[in-house]
């Protein structure tokens, strides 16, 4: 593969360094490729570096890593679709979409996303490269992104960790990305994973009111709604309740008439469920008639399999936690994991009300930690010292005045081209598909805008994109949903 080596640095004062000294603060490496993708080969050159982040003033605050990827054997550029790409935590780097979804390379893991060493990297001919270019941000203290500061300068946390904080400043270096790239022609995207799904929603409203920049689609991946998630109100048990049923259909664990059934045929019937008897059965609390709540409680049972003794010592308040630990603790001994319950796991010992660890996220770990060292110094060309942080320290982070989902519903009004995209796998226990649905819901009450917000599921976790099956077809739904909200539809005008 003919690589093309190019350098820029930034001269900096030298009262200036990042809190790392080895993290240069604007750089970029340059490297050209090939692949191969929905059976055609394209070109593609991948720029791999740090791009400051400014303040007000002009001022240096940060340097965020990043690796942008632009097709090349297209007539123009600027008009062509971009992506824009976070992963969430917060505290995440923007690995797991870059070397297992979206980017030109992929995970060397099996059909069903378990790691197979020696760990690696492979060519990934389901990425959305052919339709759009992609740029995978990373936020500050992830993979090599730093913090800036002047001499005895202390970090100013205040200035990234925050709902509100990390939208504002991710907003700025947009702009100056796109600015740089020269890309304020292009349909524009974001896209984002778990806490990701909280951070588009806040930059959307972010970019179109403060930096004047208009975007096609905001998709969400695996999104985590704080306004519901670890709530432990009424709404928080009764809308992930589905996800109960679609880990207990997985591991056989429910009645011989249910599992008889696809996965997708029993579903509706937990949603509606949860819905229109779980919910209501719990907003009375101790007030609910002991006749309601053993027939509550036999429905729970027969949905989730959990046994409904166990579900009425709990006043039908089954935590997620617990649901892990105990839907296989009889018939096998093992828990089965948060973020992706095909997954099983090995505790110290059966009794407990959670798991030990989540056997998931270690396997994930086992496989992306070396895969993303190993490409971004070897294949992208970008060589340093610095720790790559797959989780860095970014807490505590400032949930207050979090008002993502109207701030996503007001870009929506003030942006008729704007459409949604979510995206979620049905065994994810961590952030569910039904509680997506449900944020798409509470976006807009008035419902005049789902005209425009889409769902799609899948049968995996929350990286539903680490099974082969899954990987075709969320990169699929993406290339759709981003050809058809990039058309020339007419005036943006109600």
């Amino acid at each position: 593969m003919n690589k093309i080596l190019s350098l820029i640095v930034l001269l900096i004062s030298l009262h200036v360094f990042s809190q790392d000294k080895r993290v240069p603060v604007d750089t970029i490496v340059t490297t050209n490729h090939t692949a191969t993708i929905n059976g055609k080969k394209i070109t593609y050159k991948a720029q791999t570096g740090t791009q400051p982040v400014f303040d007000s003033n002009g001022n240096i605050k940060a340097t965020l890593f990043y690796t942008y990827y632009q097709r090349t054997n297209i007539s123009n550029s600027q008009t062509r679709p971009i992506v824009m790409s976070f992963n969430g935590g917060p505290g995440s780097a923007s690995v797991w979409m870059h070397i297992a979804y979206t980017g030109p390379k992929t995970l060397r893991i099996d059909d069903e996303g378990n790691p197979i060493q020696p760990y690696g990297i492979k060519d990934n001919p389901y990425s959305i490269l052919d339709v759009s270019d992609i740029v995978f941000i990373n936020p500050v203290n992830t993979a090599y992104s730093r913090p800036v500061t002047t001499k005895d300068e202390k970090v100013d946390k205040k200035y990234f960790f925050g709902v509100n904080a990390d939208a504002k400043y991710l907003a700025d270096w947009l702009n100056t990305f796109v600015t740089r790239n020269n890309r304020w022609k292009s349909p524009k995207y974001i896209i984002g994973e778990s806490y990701g799904g909280t951070r588009v929603m806040q930059l959307a409203h972010e970019l179109q009111s403060k930096q004047w920049m208009y975007l096609n689609g905001v998709i969400m991946v695996s999104p985590a709604d704080y306004k519901l998630l670890r709530t432990e109100s009424s709404e928080d048990y009764a809308i992930n309740f589905p996800y109960f049923t679609a880990a207990a259909w997985y591991h056989q664990q429910l009645t011989n008439k249910l599992q008889q059934k696809d996965l997708l045929d029993i579903l509706p019937e937990s949603e509606n469920f949860a819905v229109n008897k779980l919910l209501p059965a719990l907003a009375k609390g101790g007030y609910i008639k002991n006749e309601e709540k053993e027939e509550i409680a036999s429905q729970m049972a027969y949905y989730s399999g959990i046994k409904k003794e166990v579900i009425l010592k709990h006043n039908l308040e089954i935590p997620k936690a617990y649901f892990w630990k105990e839907l296989l603790r009889d018939s096998q001994g093992k828990t089965i994991g948060r973020l992706d319950s095909r997954y099983l796991g090995l505790d110290r010992r059966e009794t407990g009300i959670k798991p030990d660890y989540s056997p998931e996220l270690v396997s994930w770990l086992h496989s992306f930690t070396p895969a993303i060292n190993y490409y971004i110094q070897n294949e992208l060309q970008f060589k340093t010292d610095v720790k790559y942080n797959m989780f860095g320290p970014v807490h505590p982070w400032d949930f207050s005045n979090n008002n993502s989902r109207e701030n996503l519903r007001k870009a929506m009004a003030e942006n008729p081209y704007l459409q949604v995209l979510v995206q979620s796998g049905y065994y994810d226990g961590a952030t569910t598909y039904s509680a997506a649905k449900y944020t798409l819901g509470k976006i807009d009450p008035s419902g005049k805008l789902l005209d425009r917000m889409h769902f799609k599921g899948y049968r995996s976790g929350h990286m539903m994109y680490l099974r082969k099956e899954d990987l075709q077809k969320a990169n699929n739904d993406l290339r759709t949903f981003i050809l058809n909200s990039s058309q020339n539809i007419g005036a943006a005008k109600y």
